[in-house]
């Protein structure tokens, strides 16, 4: 889970700006690297949007193929919200051939961007700012919300309702994944990278919903290898509460630590991003 002490541990082995400025400049130049068929269909199409949903106006960032209809996926961003990282990350996926989302997930306190970019969360009070906001996506409040998102996807002209959805959340919003798919069965794929408070002592703990999700969803748990030090029995309460109900799931330590996949965050360890990556394409290749 990502808390204040990860954050001071973080910065003692980070990168600076100036490498996340290359580091984003790679990301961006991979993102342009899009598909032969999405290049052909003439590239990507992306905007601001904004729509009903429970609480108040969901904003968000929503990028796709310029044509056709694609599998839908909801990117959740990190504690940080959404940003230019995050957007990166959704045009990259966009260009494998999918309609996606990076919503607000501070959408009933707050309006989008929160923050410029991780370090100005870090730098500014960044905990003390959004800890009233995430009082607000209570397990009830997340599971609704899901359940708008996926509504409203569903009736975009670039999304193929008739496929499975996909969704991938970080840090706080790892957790949401398997919640959403809890929710609505149009959720076919989730998954979860080094995600906090998959596993708790509630009885709705994210852990214990595999089996009130569709028989067909599959989940990726990707977890960072110091929240694994953490806690070392999460993995095997998950793959136990897995086994138990015949839930399709991938469950993995990766060698990077909280929060090694997002390009601006002072751990990104691009090898072990890139590898975690391919596994949810193939989740979703597989799934929706």
């Amino acid at each position: 889970m990502c808390d204040q002490d990860q954050l001071i541990d973080m910065g003692k082995r980070g990168v600076s700006r100036r490498e996340f400025g290359a580091i984003g400049a790679m990301a961006a130049l991979a993102a342009c690297a899009t598909s032969e068929e999405v290049q052909a269909q003439g590239g990507l199409t992306e905007g601001d949007v904004s729509f009903d949903a429970p609480g108040g106006t969901m904003d968000g960032f929503f990028v796709h193929p310029a044509s056709g209809r694609h599998p839908a996926v909801i990117l959740w961003p990190d504690i940080a919200g959404i940003r230019e990282a995050k957007k990166v990350m959704a045009r990259r996926l966009a260009g494998a051939g999918y309609s996606v989302l990076v919503p607000n997930p501070y959408y009933r306190s707050a309006p989008a961007p929160q923050f410029a970019d991780f370090e100005d969360f870090r730098g500014n009070n960044g905990f003390q700012k959004v800890g009233p906001w995430m009082a607000q996506n209570t397990p009830a409040a997340i599971a609704e919300t899901t359940i708008a998102v996926v509504a409203w996807l569903d009736g975009q002209a670039s999304v193929d309702a008739a496929r499975g959805v996909g969704v991938q959340g970080y840090c706080m919003t790892g957790s949401w994944t398997i919640r959403g798919a809890a929710a609505t069965d149009r959720i076919k794929g989730a998954a979860s990278f080094h995600g906090g408070g998959l596993v708790g002592d509630a009885p709705d703990s994210p852990h214990t919903l595999f089996d009130d999700a569709s028989d067909d969803a599959g989940f990726l748990i990707a977890i960072a290898r110091n929240d694994d030090a953490q806690a070392p029995t999460a993995k095997d309460a998950l793959k136990a509460a897995a086994e138990a109900a015949g839930a399709d799931v991938e469950i993995e330590v990766y060698q990077g630590d909280h929060g090694w996949t997002v390009p601006d965050s002072p751990v990104y360890n691009q090898a072990e991003a890139d590898r975690a990556w391919e596994r949810l394409l193939h989740l979703y290749s597989t799934k929706l």
